[in-house]
């Protein structure tokens, strides 16, 4: 046997490969003896909020609550927080001022994107505190006098020198990623752009917070109760936008959602799961415990309600009546 066989065998018999990487054997042995293997400072700190007394006032349940929130947000995407785009208000580059205006005014945002004829072809933002800029510019007059009526509120906003840049990211990026570019940058609105350029979504510098503070709403912001209401012969009447476990709750045990809540979070994230696509109303979809899905109102790209109906059907049913003319009738 040559000599330059020896430490092959020798690294062979220790667990080494041929590069003279270790096989884990340290990791091994910690295990052996009880240690396991060595926590990273998160692990560390996760568990050290876990294992501490409820009771322990030096960290209130609020900064628990926090801290928690914070080692969540590393593993937190873009389209975790996004508002998606059916819910997103914009407005049209050849929109007058006083339009421009009239959208803030019942949107009670403080910016709203801009596009091009089509939100998949954005041109940036505009903050609201511009357009008011450009009112009090125009109105102008003697002394500290504004006089509105020589504002030219029919001027085109794409004319006006409004729109700021916005920040384009993808679904699968991080959050904590995005809340850096958006301090570095000074920008505190992104689009939500897919592989092909289509917009998917759009998330301001406050959703990004908010998964760590919670909701953060202002005097402007208006309560909008998410309705779950019994119908009056049994079944329920839902926003799809219902959270699936306040759902799960109304109707009772009988609807098991241990088979979805960790995919979707919301009833329509359920039915469009169930259905693989988004159903047009009138549809009908097989639920949990054989619960009947029906489509009250929905839109090409969402649902928006839903009748659940107890009893039901089976899924080859369901997906039948979905797909026959007359199944609107049906459900209705």
């Amino acid at each position: 046997m040559s000599s330059s066989d020896t430490p092959a065998r020798e690294r062979a018999a220790h667990g080494r490969d041929s590069d003279g990487r270790s096989d884990n054997w340290i990791e091994r042995l910690r295990a052996f003896v009880g240690l396991g293997a060595p926590q990273t400072l998160r692990e560390e700190f996760a568990e050290a909020l876990d294992e501490t007394d409820e009771t322990d006032l030096s960290v209130s349940p609020q900064e628990r609550v926090l801290l928690r929130n914070v080692l969540g947000l590393r593993g937190t995407r873009v389209d975790d927080v996004m508002v998606p785009r059916s819910e997103i208000v914009a407005v049209s580059d050849d929109i007058t001022l006083g339009q421009l205006l009239a959208t803030f005014a019942a949107a009670g945002h403080s910016r709203l994107p801009v596009h091009q004829g089509s939100l998949d072809e954005p041109r940036g933002m505009i903050h609201v505190k511009d357009a008011l800029a450009v009112l009090a510019r125009g109105a102008e007059g003697e002394g500290t006098a504004l006089d509105l009526a020589t504002v030219d509120v029919a001027a085109r906003i794409g004319d006006a020198d409004l729109i700021r840049p916005v920040i384009y990211a993808p679904p699968s990026m991080a959050a904590t990623d995005l809340l850096a570019r958006m301090q570095s940058l000074h920008i505190h609105l992104a689009l939500v752009v897919d592989e092909y350029g289509g917009v998917d979504g759009l998330v301001s510098i406050e959703d990004i917070v908010e998964t760590i503070v919670g909701d953060i709403e202002d005097e402007h912001d208006d309560e909008e109760e998410v309705r779950i209401a019994a119908d009056g012969e049994g079944g329920f009447v839902a926003d799809a936008r219902a959270a699936l476990e306040d759902v799960a709750e109304a109707v009772g045990p009988a609807f098991d959602i241990s088979n979805f809540i960790d995919e979707v979070d919301t009833l329509g994230g359920l039915i469009v799961t169930l259905a693989g696509r988004v159903p047009a109303e009138g549809d009908v979809v097989a639920g949990p415990g054989g619960h009947r899905l029906e489509v009250l109102k929905a839109d090409p790209r969402r649902v928006v309600s839903v009748r659940i109906v107890r009893g039901g059907t089976d899924p080859a049913r369901a997906t039948d009546e979905s797909d026959t003319p007359g199944s609107a009738a049906d459900a209705a």
